[in-house]
């Protein structure tokens, strides 16, 4: 290529170099092979070697796009599956509800009903999203506790207490909904006489804190029977967040002395970009505001 290079540049610039002009083509062809064939041969590689490696660097990064969508394909996937591990369960185990209620109390049993369908119809509606709101979990969870409110007939007291600033902070769909599950399930349900059940939201520094308490049963009294059943909950719990959030969340359960029990979660704190575009645009228009 050098070699080409040098031929056609002599072979059309018959005047170059000055005072050799009344040389032959092949004398001229020479001086400039002796002094520019190095260089042109160091240009060439370079140029070769530089278009080479961009080429390279392309097709590694398309074999990294294609294996993180790759990834992402398969963390929906496993999900969607856990999603669809929960709701068959709720399902079963709010059905037998309502069963229950219909020998004693067709009318409670007939409210049961219509919170389960709207519960369902919420469901339906989020699709496939993954992340939501704190307020929509909250709501979804409220349809929850007043099906148990119906069945345990008042004797479960609860409440959900939830700070401005985290309702709008993104959480994993239905990820509240099998913990207060097994708050029912395996603390309340146990508990003779009254009961409560608590909701708890609140930041800080950067992470969201969301604590379920509830009274019962302790967990150092739990049968191995009853364990292992709170572990569906638990594990599938634990697998979403890791999804999600790899090791950057905390899950624990821990109990009182009094026997009270708390699943405590520390996740991320994100919001919506929607609100965080919001909160841009009001920074840049009231930049002396720091409220």
């Amino acid at each position: 290529m050098s070699v080409l290079q040098e031929a056609i540049w002599v072979a059309c610039q018959p005047q170059i170099p000055i005072g050799m002009h009344d040389k032959s083509y092949w004398h001229r062809l020479q001086f400039f092979l002796d002094s520019e064939l190095l260089d042109n041969l160091v240009i060439f590689w370079f140029t070769f070697c530089l278009f080479r490696a961009i080429l390279i660097y392309q097709s590694f990064r398309e074999r990294q796009i294609a294996t993180a969508q790759l990834e992402t394909q398969l963390t929906q996937a496993q999900l969607r599956a856990l999603r669809m591990q929960l709701n068959p369960h709720f399902l079963f185990n709010t059905m037998n509800s309502v069963s229950s209620l219909m020998r004693t109390d067709m009318e409670a049993a007939d409210q049961v009903l219509e919170q389960l369908s709207s519960m369902l119809r919420i469901t339906l509606d989020r699709g496939e999203q993954q992340l939501i709101p704190l307020t929509e979990e909250v709501d979804f969870i409220q349809l929850y506790l007043a099906i148990q409110k119906t069945r345990f007939r008042g004797t479960v007291h609860h409440y959900v207490a939830i700070e401005p600033e985290a309702l709008d902070a993104l959480v994993p769909t239905m990820i509240l909904q099998p913990i207060v599950e097994n708050a029912y399930v395996h603390g309340v349900a146990k508990t003779a006489g009254e009961a409560f059940i608590g909701i708890e939201g609140q930041t800080h520094e950067g992470q969201l804190r969301i604590c379920v308490r509830n009274s019962g049963k302790g967990l150092a009294l739990r049968s191995a029977a009853e364990t292992a059943k709170e572990r569906v909950g638990v594990a599938n719990v634990r697998s979403r967040l890791q999804l999600h959030y790899g090791n950057a969340h905390c899950f624990e359960l821990k109990e009182d002395a009094d026997g009270e029990v708390q699943a405590i979660l520390l996740l991320p704190l994100q919001y919506p970009a929607r609100l965080t575009d919001k909160s841009l645009e009001y920074a840049y228009d009231n930049p002396g505001d720091h409220r």
